[in-house]
């Protein structure tokens, strides 16, 4: 008997991963296509959806090379979160999304804060810049023609899954960690809602919510004979793409940790109680497995930064076998841990967690005539992994300490990389066989619900397999205890010129 295959489809920031697994978890085919972000003024992210899609059918047309799409039965999507489409009636945006790491809604954000209202305790105590509530809620005061004009304001999940089923629902996942639902407290708060600004939301955005693994619906006919696949796939209920991650990573109960290191770099941890705790965001009630909490830590500034350093400042190195960024990693090797005294603040589109700073940019302190690219390079490595020690700090405060780190994403393509994380952060890095934790996730949903296992958590032991670890290398402990101690400093320095730089600025804008 032939088994159904299952599509995993994963919408990152720099593009979309398509891929096809059999129910055990072993991968058939998978490919990538990337699209574009555009940064119109500082602080602003932005991406057209219409080229999420074709990107998606490049990507989806070279997975089913050679692989019988007739056999696929089931799918399942997810995306970067808090990336906000704003949705006419004939399912066109009305303008650009509003990427995930946006920090224009600033001042929504404090509005929505200052409420102080019960429902923000599941959050941290407050939203985030990024976050939906504050993006729709500055659609509504700067765009208001357009929020007028508006069906729905949606996830990219939502609109790509109303793409492919014609329905409108959103992620449980997705709403419960940003948009301030809790079905502990019997899900959406219209009090709330209405106290913000947003009291007419229930118009306004798919207040349907579904849990992962759960069916959203059957590809439409016209959508599967578009894309080239058989009629009848049942699409299944994603989330959030670093938390679809944790399934791929295996990350489904209390006392591991999953991190997703890529453009950003998103660290989650779940619970059996509530924790609460300033410098984190949460606890998430059943955002990614019924009846746990979920604890979340990220950084806005990750792998975007050395995408940046390869495209501002290592050009030369563009068409140079081998890749770039491989060139980059064995220079950065060769310097010293501390580079020399060279230091890089992360925080080049605000701070994410702990210090929940939208306003702060990135610093590069120390540079003398004698410091190389190499040294900016493995600088930024290095302050990439400080923002993660800080991070896992906050977990511990918290009464939450981490003893090891799963980790996906495109660092791991980057060993020198991962072993200055291992060496800051002190703690080691479990690999996953297969690195995609995403469409990897995605696939464990699908297979989830088409019932080939009992639940989330059955389906990650069948499906997900690990490799060596990375141990931190405890003869640079010293060095990186002071450098780190130095990095935390400097941001308090720092922070303030920042926030009265940015306000000039914006005020002149």
């Amino acid at each position: 008997m032939v088994q159904p295959l299952i599509l995993g489809v994963d919408f990152g920031t720099q593009g979309v991963r398509t891929a096809i697994f059999k129910p055990d978890g072993r991968c058939l085919k998978m490919a990538f296509a990337s699209y574009d972000t555009y940064y119109p003024h500082p602080g602003w992210a932005e991406q057209q959806p219409q080229e999420w899609w074709e990107a998606f059918t490049k990507a989806l047309a070279n997975c089913l090379d050679k692989v019988d799409s007739t056999q696929i039965a089931g799918m399942t999507v997810c995306g970067t979160a808090s990336t906000v489409v704003a949705m006419a009636r004939d399912g066109n945006p009305l303008m650009p999304a509003i990427l995930w790491m946006d920090t224009r809604a600033a001042s929504e954000a404090e509005k929505i804060n200052s409420t102080r209202h019960k429902i923000l305790k599941y959050s941290g105590g407050q939203d985030s810049v990024e976050w939906m509530l504050p993006k729709t809620l500055w659609i509504k005061e700067n765009k208001p023609e357009v929020y007028h004009q508006t069906y729905q304001i949606m996830e990219q999940l939502d609109w790509i899954n109303y793409r492919l089923t014609n329905q409108l629902v959103s992620s449980k996942c997705t709403v419960t960690c940003k948009w301030n639902y809790a079905d502990v407290e019997d899900g959406w708060s219209d009090e709330f809602m209405k106290e913000i600004g947003l009291g007419d939301f229930r118009e306004k955005i798919p207040v349907k919510v579904l849990p992962i693994g759960e069916k959203v619906g059957t590809m439409t006919a016209e959508t599967a004979a578009q894309l080239g696949l058989p009629p009848g796939i049942m699409v299944y209920q994603g989330g959030i793409d670093a938390h679809i991650g944790m399934l791929g990573l295996g990350v489904v109960s209390p006392g591991q940790m999953g991190v997703i290191m890529g453009t950003s770099f998103v660290h989650l941890a779940l619970t059996e109680q509530p924790i609460y705790h300033q410098g984190l965001w949460g606890p998430y009630p059943s955002a990614v497995i019924e009846g746990l909490w979920l604890l979340e830590g990220g950084q806005v500034s990750a792998g975007s930064l050395t995408r940046w350093f390869k495209d501002q400042l290592a050009g030369d190195l563009q068409y140079i076998d081998p890749d770039p960024y491989q060139i980059l990693a064995d220079q950065a090797k060769d310097i010293p841990p501390g580079a020399e005294g060279l230091m890089v603040l992360d925080t080049w589109q605000g701070n994410r967690t702990p210090y929940r700073d939208p306003l702060t940019k990135g610093a590069i302190l120390g540079l003398t005539l004698s410091h190389t690219r190499a040294h900016l390079y493995r600088a930024i490595l290095e302050g990439v992994a400080f923002g993660t020690r800080n991070i896992l700090e906050a977990f511990k405060e918290a009464d939450c300490p981490v003893k090891e780190m799963v980790a996906c994403g495109g660092v791991l393509k980057n060993p020198v990389w991962l072993q200055i994380i291992a060496d800051v952060t002190g703690v080691p890095i479990r690999r996953t066989t297969f690195s995609e934790a995403g469409v990897l996730g995605c696939a464990i949903a699908a297979a989830a619900g088409m019932k080939y296992y009992n639940g989330l958590a059955e389906a990650t032991q069948t499906m997900v397999d690990y490799s060596e670890n990375v141990l931190p290398n405890p003869d640079n402990a010293l060095i990186y205890d002071f450098y780190f101690k130095s990095y935390k400093q400097t941001y308090e320095v720092l922070a303030p010129e920042m926030h009265r730089i940015h306000n000039f600025n914006n005020d002149r804008r």
